[in-house]
C-alpha cells in the first residue's frame, strides 16, 4: 500500500523544508492483510510518543488485534506492540523521518478501524527552543515568568495527550456499544422469529391430531 509521509519535502529547493505539525490524532482503515505506514520528521533528543487503539473490525471473528511498529532513520526496529490499544515511546537519537507502521496482518478477512495519535515534543517545548542562543536576562521576574509560562506549555500539552488518550478509549467505546447493539437486535428477531414459527407448526401438527376422516359406505375403516 502507499504509505504517506507525514511531513513532505517541499517543491523548489529554494523554498526551505515544510516539516508539518509535531503531533497528529485521526482514523484510520486497515485493510485485511495490509499495512499502513506513516513517517513523522524529528529532531534529535526529542521525545517521540506514538499511541494506538483499535475501535472496531469487520469480518467474522472480529479480531481487533493489530501489530504496531516504530523504525528509525535508518530502517531499525525500536519497538513493537501486539494488542487491540498500546503506547511506544521512545527517545530520538538521531535527526530525520521515524517510520510509523500499522499492521493487519492477523486479521485476513477483516479491516479495522484504528485511531491513532503520535508526534514528538522537545525539552523546550518547540522547535524555537531548540536552537541554543544567548539571551540577555532583563531581570529574575521576566525569567521567572517565562520559566513558568514554559511549565504550563507543557503541562497542557500532557493534558491534551490524556485528553486524546480517552478519546480513544471513548470511541472503542462507542462502536463495541453499536456492535452489541446489533447483535442483540439481530438475535431477538431471529429468537422472536424461531417463537413464532414453532407455535405455528405445534397448531399444525395439533389439528392433524384431531383431524377425523369421515366413513362412507364405499369408505368404511377395516380391522
Amino acid at each position: 500500500p502507499i504509505c504517506p509521509k507525514a511531513e513532505p519535502m517541499a517543491g523548489s529547493s529554494d523554498q526551505p523544508l515544510f516539516r508539518g505539525a509535531d503531533r497528529y490524532d485521526f482514523a484510520i482503515m486497515v485493510q485485511p492483510a495490509s499495512v499502513e505506514c506513516f513517517w513523522q520528521f524529528a529532531h534529535q533528543s526529542g521525545s517521540f510518543y506514538f499511541s494506538y487503539e483499535v475501535q472496531w473490525s469487520s469480518g467474522i471473528t472480529h479480531d481487533r488485534h493489530i501489530t504496531a511498529t516504530a523504525t528509525d532513520p535508518k530502517g531499525f526496529l525500536i519497538d513493537t506492540s501486539k494488542d487491540i490499544r498500546g503506547q511506544i515511546n521512545f527517545r530520538t537519537k538521531e535527526t530525520g523521518f521515524y517510520q510509523l507502521c500499522l499492521n493487519n496482518g492477523q486479521n485476513t478477512f477483516g479491516s479495522v478501524q484504528v485511531y491513532i495519535n503520535f508526534g514528538v515534543f522537545y525539552d523546550g517545548f518547540g522547535e524555537e527552543h531548540e536552537q541554543k542562543t544567548e539571551k540577555h536576562k532583563l531581570n529574575d521576574t521576566l525569567t521567572t515568568i517565562e520559566e513558568s509560562t514554559l511549565k504550563l506549555q507543557v503541562h497542557v500539552f500532557h493534558m491534551w495527550r490524556f485528553y486524546n488518550f480517552a478519546r480513544m478509549r471513548k470511541g472503542a467505546d462507542y462502536f463495541t456499544l453499536l456492535l452489541i447493539y446489533s447483535y442483540v437486535n439481530w438475535w431477538s428477531a431471529a429468537q422472536s422469529a424461531v417463537i413464532v414459527l414453532s407455535g405455528v407448526l405445534q397448531l399444525y401438527f395439533l389439528k392433524r391430531l384431531f383431524n377425523v376422516r369421515t366413513t362412507t359406505d364405499t369408505q368404511k375403516p377395516r380391522c
